[in-house]
């Protein structure tokens, strides 16, 4: 599948639907017709066939432990394990929001210790003389094992980009729309663009004999985690992508995050990157990939990575609109709420899109009834984000501020964005509350 089929997530979905569909139909021993005309009598259409096999549990990202990789780190308990700076805005156990205040005056890149993070698990121990990652499946002609060194020793690349929770921005769905939703209350702070050092996947790949039949790649972490709060039993955490995404220059196997070993809270000794796509695609603590000539139904992907609501249709086997790219958002350099000083004030920003790159911001000082082009600075990566300013002249008052992003595909962000059940990819123009005094 090429990267432009990549970008088309109903074209995707579709596909996978129609695989599954043929794939039952033919072991059930029936023909595609009458698959169909049974499954739309059935009340729980899942009980046909099972799917797949139960996947695994991730987490989203962190940082600044310096871990050296020649040797072992032991949790001590907690769900992270790095010093934590102050400013920090910590939800529940296991998530760190990164404060935009912090952000007005740094760089391009977010440092380590100041990259959210999203641990549903402690960071597994890490041994670098026993640690294996395993790649398998009816996609490969061999079946191998690599150590750490080994993987180490492969030629690398550098990629400059964001990771964002799928989540970022869930309280604004519940704020929109006055519904209560469950999980962790992000603002806009799960999200940072760091320069993630690693080997290629498609590289790794080719030293199993890639076969030209392989179709999906599933990455399974060390970590574990229940399907839902209902469950008891746990299952490693897996994601899936197609092998088009997986074989593309920037996918890659990352060892290092801004210059340094990967720390145990963002996944090492290895976690996947997948540009772009999100949040918990990008797989943490790696250890074991399994790629396959059949489509791979995780349950992780069918269930949780979806959109579910009454805008979002279901497609059997996914119970929702599939996700796979970030969509446009934007950020305020402030504290929340703001307040300033009355005179001059330079207005800083972000903007990002996972799809592309930013080619124009406009922000609001009145709740949206007028509009200014900002400046963007750069360097502006795709798939990464573009920092903005803008000059701001205001007297006391109580403000909205307000920016809206539009990538070069022509994305904008729209000023309101439709339910879903989970409070997943909220994209809508945020208004931020700002009081300037006297």
């Amino acid at each position: 599948m090429s990267d432009e089929n990549l970008l088309k997530q109903e074209d995707y979905q579709q596909k996978r639907v129609d695989e599954y569909i043929w794939q039952q139909s033919l072991n059930a021993g029936l023909s595609r017709k009458r698959f169909l005309q049974i499954l739309a009598t059935m009340v729980v259409a899942p009980a046909i066939g099972g799917l797949a096999k139960p996947a695994p549990a991730q987490s989203e990202e962190s940082t600044s432990c310096l871990l050296n990789p020649a040797s072992t780190f032991k949790t001590n308990g907690s769900k992270i394990l790095k010093p934590l700076p102050r400013g920090y805005i910590s939800h529940e156990n296991g998530t760190l929001e990164m404060n935009w205040e912090t952000m007005y005056g740094r760089g391009y890149l977010v440092p380590n210790n100041w990259f959210y993070v999203h641990n549903r698990n402690t960071p597994p121990p890490f041994d670098p003389s026993t640690w294996r990652l395993r790649v398998e499946g009816t996609g490969v002609n061999v079946r191998r094992e690599f150590t750490y060194d080994e993987i180490i020793g492969m030629p690398s690349i550098s990629v400059t980009c964001a990771i964002e929770c799928t989540a970022n921005g869930r309280r604004f769905f519940a704020e929109a729309y006055n519904k209560p939703l469950s999980g962790t209350q992000w603002r806009l702070g799960a999200i940072g663009v760091a320069e993630w050092t690693g080997v290629p996947l498609g590289l790794l790949l080719e030293c199993t004999g890639l076969k030209s039949t392989a179709l999906d790649v599933l990455i399974e972490g060390a970590d574990l985690d229940s399907l839902s709060s209902k469950q008891t039993k746990k299952f490693k955490f897996s994601t899936v992508v197609p092998i088009g995404k997986a074989l593309l220059d920037n996918s890659l196997l990352v060892y290092a995050m801004n210059g340094e070993p990967l720390p145990p809270d963002h996944g090492s000794p290895y976690r996947v990157l997948f540009p772009g796509w999100a949040g918990n695609v990008n797989v943490k603590w790696v250890e074991r990939i399994e790629v396959s000539e059949t489509p791979i139904y995780s349950p992780w992907v069918i269930e949780q990575m979806v959109l579910i609501g009454s805008e979002y249709p279901s497609s059997f086997p996914y119970k929702g609109k599939l996700i796979t790219y970030q969509n446009v958002k934007s950020a305020f350099e402030l504290a929340w709420p703001a307040k300033l000083p009355t005179g001059s004030y330079l207005l800083r920003g972000r903007s990002w899109s996972g799809r592309g790159k930013i080619v124009r911001v406009e922000v609001s000082t009145d709740g949206g009834r007028t509009w200014r082009l900002a400046r963007l600075r750069e360097p502006n990566f795709p798939q990464a984000w573009v920092r903005w300013d803008l000059d701001w002249d205001p007297v006391p008052g109580e403000y909205s501020l307000q920016a809206r992003a539009t990538d070069n595909l022509g994305n904008t962000q729209p000023s309101t964005v439709p339910w879903n059940d989970a409070g997943l990819l909220y994209g809508g123009v945020v208004s931020h509350p700002v009081k300037v005094l006297n």
